[in-house]
Protein backbone atom coordinates (compact mmCIF):
# COMPACT_ATOMS: atom_id res chain seq x y z
CA UNK A 1 0.00 0.00 0.00
CA UNK A 2 2.85 2.26 0.76
CA UNK A 3 4.52 2.02 -2.30
CA UNK A 4 0.98 2.41 -4.54
CA UNK A 5 0.77 5.99 -5.21
CA UNK A 6 -3.03 5.57 -5.61
CA UNK A 7 -4.04 2.88 -3.49
CA UNK A 8 -2.51 5.00 -0.97
CA UNK A 9 -4.77 8.18 -2.24
CA UNK A 10 -7.73 6.02 -2.22
CA UNK A 11 -7.04 4.77 1.76
CA UNK A 12 -6.05 8.63 2.37
CA UNK A 13 -9.43 9.76 0.64
CA UNK A 14 -11.31 7.11 3.11
CA UNK A 15 -9.70 8.19 6.53
CA UNK A 16 -10.59 11.68 5.70
CA UNK A 17 -13.99 10.88 5.11
CA UNK A 18 -14.29 9.63 8.25
CA UNK A 19 -13.09 11.75 10.59
CA UNK A 20 -13.15 15.62 11.50
CA UNK A 21 -9.57 16.33 12.04
CA UNK A 22 -6.30 14.25 10.98
CA UNK A 23 -2.90 15.56 12.81
CA UNK A 24 -0.28 14.71 9.34
CA UNK A 25 1.64 11.97 12.25
CA UNK A 26 -1.22 10.40 12.46
CA UNK A 27 -2.13 10.49 8.69
CA UNK A 28 1.46 9.06 8.29
CA UNK A 29 0.82 6.28 11.01
CA UNK A 30 -2.26 4.85 9.37
CA UNK A 31 -0.15 5.03 5.70
CA UNK A 32 2.98 3.71 7.05
CA UNK A 33 4.53 6.38 5.02
CA UNK A 34 6.59 9.83 5.94
CA UNK A 35 4.45 13.31 7.21
CA UNK A 36 6.26 14.43 3.35
CA UNK A 37 4.38 11.92 1.68
CA UNK A 38 1.13 12.45 3.28
CA UNK A 39 1.48 16.03 2.25
CA UNK A 40 2.30 15.10 -1.57
CA UNK A 41 -0.61 12.76 -1.23
CA UNK A 42 -2.71 15.69 0.12
CA UNK A 43 -1.84 18.08 -3.10
CA UNK A 44 -2.79 14.90 -5.36
CA UNK A 45 -6.21 14.83 -4.21
CA UNK A 46 -6.91 18.64 -4.26
CA UNK A 47 -5.45 18.34 -8.23
CA UNK A 48 -8.19 15.91 -8.22
CA UNK A 49 -11.42 17.95 -7.05
CA UNK A 50 -11.23 17.33 -3.36
CA UNK A 51 -11.23 20.10 -0.90
CA UNK A 52 -8.51 19.12 1.62
CA UNK A 53 -8.36 21.88 4.26
CA UNK A 54 -5.20 22.41 6.72
CA UNK A 55 -4.19 24.04 9.85
CA UNK A 56 -0.76 24.67 10.85
CA UNK A 57 0.65 24.59 14.29
CA UNK A 58 0.66 22.20 17.67
CA UNK A 59 -3.40 21.67 16.64
CA UNK A 60 -3.52 21.96 12.95
CA UNK A 61 -4.24 18.74 10.52
CA UNK A 62 -6.02 18.21 7.52
CA UNK A 63 -9.63 17.72 7.24
CA UNK A 64 -11.89 17.15 3.83
CA UNK A 65 -14.09 20.44 3.73
CA UNK A 66 -17.44 20.87 2.18
CA UNK A 67 -16.70 22.16 -1.89
CA UNK A 68 -18.72 23.41 -4.54
CA UNK A 69 -19.55 20.09 -6.31
CA UNK A 70 -19.54 16.78 -5.46
CA UNK A 71 -16.29 14.57 -6.21
CA UNK A 72 -16.19 11.17 -6.04
CA UNK A 73 -17.21 9.17 -3.02
CA UNK A 74 -15.23 6.59 -1.85
CA UNK A 75 -17.21 3.84 0.11
CA UNK A 76 -16.50 0.72 1.94
CA UNK A 77 -18.63 -2.78 1.11
CA UNK A 78 -21.01 -2.23 4.07
CA UNK A 79 -21.49 1.48 3.30
CA UNK A 80 -22.21 1.12 -0.64
CA UNK A 81 -24.90 -1.49 0.37
CA UNK A 82 -26.49 0.45 2.61
CA UNK A 83 -26.38 3.59 0.23
CA UNK A 84 -28.18 1.79 -2.54
CA UNK A 85 -30.48 0.17 0.37
CA UNK A 86 -31.36 3.40 1.48
CA UNK A 87 -31.99 5.18 -1.99
CA UNK A 88 -34.69 2.22 -1.96
CA UNK A 89 -36.44 3.04 0.25
CA UNK A 90 -36.35 6.20 0.06
CA UNK A 91 -38.55 6.21 -3.30
CA UNK A 92 -40.97 5.84 -0.66
CA UNK A 93 -40.94 8.44 1.04
CA UNK A 94 -44.02 11.10 0.88
CA UNK A 95 -41.62 13.82 -0.55
CA UNK A 96 -42.55 16.01 -3.35
CA UNK A 97 -39.89 14.73 -7.02
CA UNK A 98 -37.79 12.39 -4.20
CA UNK A 99 -39.18 9.36 -6.11
CA UNK A 100 -37.42 10.39 -9.36
CA UNK A 101 -34.67 11.57 -7.60
CA UNK A 102 -33.84 8.56 -4.97
CA UNK A 103 -34.46 6.31 -8.30
CA UNK A 104 -32.13 8.39 -10.55
CA UNK A 105 -29.22 7.94 -8.16
CA UNK A 106 -29.47 4.32 -7.39
CA UNK A 107 -29.26 3.62 -11.03
CA UNK A 108 -26.11 5.18 -10.59
CA UNK A 109 -24.79 3.69 -7.71
CA UNK A 110 -25.56 0.15 -8.53
CA UNK A 111 -24.37 0.71 -12.04
CA UNK A 112 -20.87 0.69 -10.11
CA UNK A 113 -21.12 -1.65 -7.86
CA UNK A 114 -19.30 -5.12 -8.16
CA UNK A 115 -21.37 -8.12 -8.40
CA UNK A 116 -20.88 -9.61 -5.22
CA UNK A 117 -22.39 -6.05 -3.73
CA UNK A 118 -25.37 -6.19 -6.43
CA UNK A 119 -26.32 -9.74 -4.98
CA UNK A 120 -26.31 -8.17 -1.61
CA UNK A 121 -28.59 -5.48 -2.23
CA UNK A 122 -30.33 -7.69 -4.43
CA UNK A 123 -30.94 -10.29 -1.54
CA UNK A 124 -32.36 -7.31 0.68
CA UNK A 125 -34.49 -5.81 -1.43
CA UNK A 126 -36.37 -9.42 -2.46
CA UNK A 127 -36.59 -10.22 1.63
CA UNK A 128 -38.51 -7.11 2.04
CA UNK A 129 -41.80 -6.40 1.57
CA UNK A 130 -43.13 -2.50 1.42
CA UNK A 131 -47.02 -2.07 1.61
CA UNK A 132 -47.11 0.74 -0.59
CA UNK A 133 -48.84 4.71 0.95
CA UNK A 134 -51.87 5.65 -0.89
CA UNK A 135 -51.33 9.31 -0.01
CA UNK A 136 -54.95 11.79 -0.13
CA UNK A 137 -52.56 14.80 -0.79
CA UNK A 138 -50.40 14.46 1.65
CA UNK A 139 -46.99 14.71 -0.18
CA UNK A 140 -44.61 16.66 1.17
CA UNK A 141 -42.84 20.00 -0.56
CA UNK A 142 -38.72 19.14 -0.50
CA UNK A 143 -38.27 22.99 -0.37
CA UNK A 144 -40.90 23.42 2.82
CA UNK A 145 -38.61 20.41 4.40
CA UNK A 146 -35.48 22.28 3.62
CA UNK A 147 -36.70 25.68 5.58
CA UNK A 148 -38.36 24.18 8.17
CA UNK A 149 -34.99 21.99 8.88
CA UNK A 150 -32.59 25.07 8.58
CA UNK A 151 -34.69 26.69 10.88
CA UNK A 152 -34.80 24.05 13.44
CA UNK A 153 -30.87 24.29 13.39
CA UNK A 154 -30.38 27.73 13.32
CA UNK A 155 -32.98 28.41 15.89
CA UNK A 156 -35.31 31.11 14.21
CA UNK A 157 -38.94 31.53 14.29
CA UNK A 158 -41.39 30.52 11.21
CA UNK A 159 -44.54 31.65 9.97
CA UNK A 160 -46.93 28.63 7.84
CA UNK A 161 -50.41 28.60 6.78
CA UNK A 162 -51.87 25.19 8.69
CA UNK A 163 -54.56 23.57 7.26
CA UNK A 164 -56.07 20.92 10.62
CA UNK A 165 -58.11 17.74 11.15
CA UNK A 166 -61.05 19.75 10.37
CA UNK A 167 -60.27 21.19 7.53
CA UNK A 168 -59.54 24.72 9.13
CA UNK A 169 -56.96 27.10 8.06
CA UNK A 170 -55.00 29.02 10.28
CA UNK A 171 -51.78 31.16 10.46
CA UNK A 172 -48.94 29.86 12.85
CA UNK A 173 -46.07 31.16 14.37
CA UNK A 174 -43.75 28.48 15.80
CA UNK A 175 -40.48 28.04 17.35
CA UNK A 176 -39.38 24.90 15.62
CA UNK A 177 -37.38 22.25 17.58
CA UNK A 178 -37.22 19.21 15.82
CA UNK A 179 -38.63 17.61 12.54
CA UNK A 180 -39.79 13.79 12.89
CA UNK A 181 -40.29 10.63 10.28
CA UNK A 182 -42.88 8.22 10.65
CA UNK A 183 -41.37 6.92 7.53
CA UNK A 184 -44.35 8.22 4.83
CA UNK A 185 -45.79 10.89 7.12
CA UNK A 186 -43.29 14.43 8.53
CA UNK A 187 -43.99 16.09 11.68
CA UNK A 188 -42.69 19.28 13.12
CA UNK A 189 -42.05 19.60 16.91
CA UNK A 190 -42.82 23.37 17.63
CA UNK A 191 -43.31 25.57 20.08
CA UNK A 192 -46.79 27.52 19.15
CA UNK A 193 -46.31 31.36 20.08
CA UNK A 194 -49.73 32.00 19.27
CA UNK A 195 -51.04 29.34 22.06
CA UNK A 196 -47.96 29.48 24.17
CA UNK A 197 -47.98 25.37 23.95
CA UNK A 198 -46.25 22.82 22.38
CA UNK A 199 -47.83 21.65 19.18
CA UNK A 200 -47.05 18.80 16.54
CA UNK A 201 -48.09 20.32 13.13
CA UNK A 202 -47.94 17.45 9.71
CA UNK A 203 -45.47 18.61 7.33
CA UNK A 204 -47.89 17.96 4.26
CA UNK A 205 -51.15 20.20 5.69
CA UNK A 206 -48.20 23.10 6.55
CA UNK A 207 -47.94 26.16 3.29
CA UNK A 208 -45.68 28.46 2.71
CA UNK A 209 -42.96 27.90 5.98
CA UNK A 210 -41.02 31.24 5.85
CA UNK A 211 -38.32 32.82 8.09
CA UNK A 212 -39.92 35.18 10.73
CA UNK A 213 -36.65 36.81 11.13
CA UNK A 214 -36.53 36.67 15.12
CA UNK A 215 -34.57 34.12 16.95
CA UNK A 216 -35.74 32.05 20.36
CA UNK A 217 -33.89 29.79 22.83
CA UNK A 218 -35.16 25.99 23.22
CA UNK A 219 -37.16 24.66 25.51
CA UNK A 220 -37.27 21.20 26.36
CA UNK A 221 -39.45 19.11 24.95
CA UNK A 222 -41.96 17.38 26.98
CA UNK A 223 -41.73 13.75 27.34
CA UNK A 224 -38.94 11.61 26.19
CA UNK A 225 -37.67 14.26 23.15
CA UNK A 226 -39.37 15.08 20.46
CA UNK A 227 -40.18 11.38 19.27
CA UNK A 228 -41.71 10.66 22.05
CA UNK A 229 -43.83 13.71 21.82
CA UNK A 230 -45.13 12.70 18.13
CA UNK A 231 -45.99 9.37 19.09
CA UNK A 232 -48.19 10.83 21.95
CA UNK A 233 -49.70 13.15 19.78
CA UNK A 234 -50.69 10.55 17.42
CA UNK A 235 -51.95 8.25 20.49
CA UNK A 236 -54.38 10.69 21.76
CA UNK A 237 -55.82 11.35 17.92
CA UNK A 238 -55.77 7.80 16.30
CA UNK A 239 -58.86 5.13 17.97
CA UNK A 240 -57.54 2.40 19.90
CA UNK A 241 -58.34 -1.04 17.90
Amino acid sequence: MRDDPTGRALHLLSLLQAHRWWRAAELAERLEVTERTVRRDIDRLRDLGYPVDAITGKYGGYRLAAGSHVPPLVLDDDEAVAVAVGLRYAAEAAIGGMEETSLRALTKIEMLLPQRLRRRVSALHSSVASIRWEPDNDVVDPEALSVLAAACREQEVVRFDYRGRDGTDTHRLVEPHQLVTTGQRWYLVAWDQGRSDWRTFRLDRLRRPTRAGGRFTPHQIPGDGAADFVEHSLESVIPKR
